[in-house]
């Protein structure tokens, strides 16, 4: 699974006709949850304000693994390059660029790291549980 990576200024026309759902970073999601307001969402869209604010990580983490959202998250707001690894290995799959950043710069971002020891979102095992299955074998 890749991220797709949106410059500021190119906001695809057709995600228009997807149901989205802008989340507040001080929503619970618990109870937004309960009240049914994901269902037949496409899209989560988590804002980041500035780019030290974070709580939009634990909420893709949260939607990712506990509420089990299979849609697109999309990071909005102050998104910068060197936080798009990290969002991805959040749960995010789509960003929107802070306006001025470049889009090729980011996307090489990606390609600076091959492989992370933690498990995350995308692989919940670390590195000596893969390799540990990959002798095995």
């Amino acid at each position: 699974m890749t991220m797709k990576i949106i410059a500021a200024n190119a906001i695809p026309a057709g995600d228009e006709g997807q149901k989205t759902l802008e989340i507040a970073n001080d929503v619970e999601l618990a109870e937004l949850v309960a009240s049914g307001a994901l269902d037949g969402v496409a899209r989560v869209e988590l804002q980041f304000p500035k780019f030290t604010d974070g709580r939009a990580y634990s909420q893709a983490l949260l939607l990712r693994r506990r509420y089990r959202f299979c849609g697109d998250i999309r990071a909005t707001g102050d998104v910068l390059i060197d936080q798009l690894v990290h969002m991805h290995r959040s749960g995010f799959t789509s960003a929107v660029l802070a306006e001025g950043v470049d889009a090729a710069a980011a996307e090489r971002q990606f390609a600076r790291f091959s492989a992370f020891y933690q498990g995350d979102v995308n692989e919940p095992r670390p590195l000596f549980a893969r390799e540990a299955t990959l002798e095995s074998a």
